[in-house]
């Protein structure tokens, strides 16, 4: 029996050095837990503390609330029965157009005839409710605090509350593309959870058999509201992106280079904030879970693409600093070798070849690199060409390619970068030759880039071989952003084999160049960029539009890419799109010159095409 009290007393005391080894230093009071008798048995508890935390708001970089949680008022409607919908529309202010509409939002799915639950309504409408009540005994009015979105724009950045996204996420696990939703949809709301929802306060009694009290087994948790995020987005500039997009498929990614601030973060489709976590769409969010230009995709972060021919500057940069070319080498635009899709006089240089993207010239580059043949190689060409690949690869990595930029996006692609050992495997053999992999040298083939890396691509190039992670989060609270984003990435090249680049990036957009008509000249802007036109592999869609550049070109403020699929050139879908949003960010305002240019893009961008 004695035995038995010596383990019984030991075993409680492990347990409560256990118990006092889980407390939170960091969030607790500067209480010390009493010691208890051991003597006498106890009962360790957690007693939650009055006070619910306030949900953190979200702000764009200049403050205007973007999210906040405030009360939301919902008509709840009868499952059974006979609904006058025309008395009800009149009730609440509603023409005939109107009430239909709001009907058909708020059904489960599309077709579904019975009355839906829930409608939202404005404090206006409430009044009218509440005035009327006895007339309309079968309605409910409720109140609840619900997350709300002062604008539409930035869905893909802003995410959605888990917590009230249950519908949304009930609708995808049903879905066709349901779990690739329901894991890429978060946005900061869901990246930075546990900081917006803050966290209760709790005491930790220990008590006797009696319920006495005997002191604390642990240090009481403090309460804490959620902390406000304020947002790198610039939300003028979000909604001016996302109506150039509108929906058509692609994104465009615009950020401050000298930080990584992300200013616009646009994925095509462009949906409504809101749309996720509204009681009242789920008919909307049917049609886009079902979609097949899939809007719900968050395609800058975690959509990885070929980017064509602006990648030229990447092997351009690693060609100089290898030494496989200078910035005066010339080569004749050889047709025999790859195709050039338009004539230009012959690139002399490095600045002609990038202002007119001749291919046979990079074809020519990257076949530098690859078959190059170092000395202690001299006897193995096989062995040098996966030498040599290997060593494009590791300088093409230190722009953050082939790997996650580790910024504050739910689940961030890698893309890709082809190694010797992959095309053993594809070409099922050692002795492949460069002629079987020429492809990489206009950015096509088996390099697969995500928006995110490509504007980071361009970041890196406006400031001569340097970037901080790309994030959508510059302050946390009364701080600053998360510390992996003050660190500061170098690549592997000079600086100034980057500076090298710069003429031809700037003669892109000047006379003769490949997009010359999207030139700021005229507002004094001088743009530094590189257009691709990006091969679909189908006969009967067109290709895929790209850009990439800075402005203004000697003093880089913002970086941006885009990608429009089956759009056609980069020269006139996708560089109109991103000039214009240097120009906003930087004017404010568009020049009458491209007034007419932009309402067309609008137009497109409304219809789709």
């Amino acid at each position: 029996m004695r035995t038995a009290l010596i383990i019984w007393r030991n075993g409680l005391l492990a347990l409560l050095a256990g118990l006092a080894a889980c407390s939170s230093p960091d969030q607790s009071t500067t209480q010390a837990p009493t010691a208890p008798d051991v003597r006498v048995r106890y009962t360790a508890r957690r007693v939650a503390l009055p006070g619910v935390p306030r949900r953190g708001r979200i702000l764009d970089r200049h403050d205007s609330v973007l999210v906040a949680t405030r009360p939301e008022f919902l008509l709840g409607l009868p499952r059974r029965g006979a609904l006058d919908t025309l008395a009800l529309g009149q009730l609440l202010g509603w023409d005939s157009t109107t009430v239909r509409r709001r009907f058909a939002e708020a059904r489960p799915y599309p077709g579904a005839t019975r009355y839906p639950v829930q409608l939202r309504l404005t404090p206006a409408e409430v009044s009218r409710v509440r005035r009327d009540s006895a007339a309309w005994p079968t309605l409910t009015l409720g109140q609840r605090p619900r997350r709300t979105y002062t604008t539409p724009a930035g869905a893909p950045v802003l995410g959605y509350w888990s917590a009230e996204a249950q519908p949304f996420l009930g609708q995808a696990r049903r879905a066709a593309r349901g779990r690739f939703y329901r894991l890429r949809n978060g946005g900061v709301e869901s990246y930075y959870n546990g900081l917006l929802a803050g966290h209760r306060g709790y005491a930790h009694p220990l008590e006797d058999a009696q319920g006495r009290p005997h002191g604390s087994w642990t240090r009481d948790t403090l309460f804490q509201d959620g902390q406000d995020l304020h947002l790198t987005l610039d939300v003028k500039l979000q909604a001016y992106a996302e109506k150039l997009l509108g929906n058509r498929k692609g994104y465009l990614v615009a950020l401050d280079p000298r930080t990584g601030e992300i200013l616009a973060f646009v994925s095509g489709p462009v949906y409504s904030a809101s749309i996720i976590t509204a009681p009242d769409q789920a008919g909307t969010r049917a049609e886009l879970l079902e979609s097949d230009d899939r809007p719900l995709l968050n395609r800058p972060a975690t959509l990885a693409n070929p980017p064509g021919s602006v990648f030229k500057l990447v092997n351009a940069a690693v060609a100089l600093q290898l030494g496989a070319i200078s910035p005066a080498t010339g080569f004749r635009c050889d047709q025999s070798l790859i195709s050039c899709v338009h004539d230009h006089p012959r690139p002399r240089n490095l600045t002609v070849a990038l202002q007119y993207s001749c291919n046979p010239y990079f074809y020519q580059v990257m076949r530098n690199l690859i078959e190059r043949v170092p000395d202690s190689l001299a006897a193995d060409t096989v062995a040098a060409r996966h030498a040599n690949l290997a060593q494009w690869r590791r300088y093409v990595r230190s722009f953050g390619l082939d790997s996650v930029l580790g910024t504050d996006v739910p689940r961030e692609a890698p893309g890709f970068l082809p190694t010797p050992a992959y095309y053993d495997r594809a070409r099922q053999t050692r002795r492949w030759t460069y002629r079987s992999i020429y492809s990489l040298s206009i950015g096509q083939g088996e390099i697969n880039l995500t928006g995110l890396q490509m504007a980071n691509m361009t970041a890196i190039i406006a400031n001569r071989g340097w970037y901080y992670p790309p994030h959508l989060v510059r302050g946390i609270g009364t701080g600053g952003p998360l510390p992996r984003f003050k660190v500061k990435h170098h690549t592997l090249i000079d600086s100034a084999h980057f500076a090298a680049l710069l003429p031809g990036m700037k003669a892109v957009l000047e006379r003769g160049g490949t997009a010359e008509a999207s030139s700021l000249a005229d507002v004094g802007i001088a743009v530094a960029g590189k257009t691709g036109t990006v091969e679909n592999g189908s006969d009967e869609d067109d290709d895929h539009a790209a850009f990439v550049g800075f402005a203004p070109a000697d003093n880089p403020q913002i970086a941006v890419a885009v990608y429009l699929e089956n759009a056609g050139f980069g020269a006139t879908a996708a560089a109109p799109c991103a000039v214009m949003v240097m120009e906003k960010y930087l004017r404010g305002s568009i020049a009458p010159k491209r007034r007419n240019w932009e309402a067309r893009i609008k137009r497109r961008a409304r219809s789709g095409y």
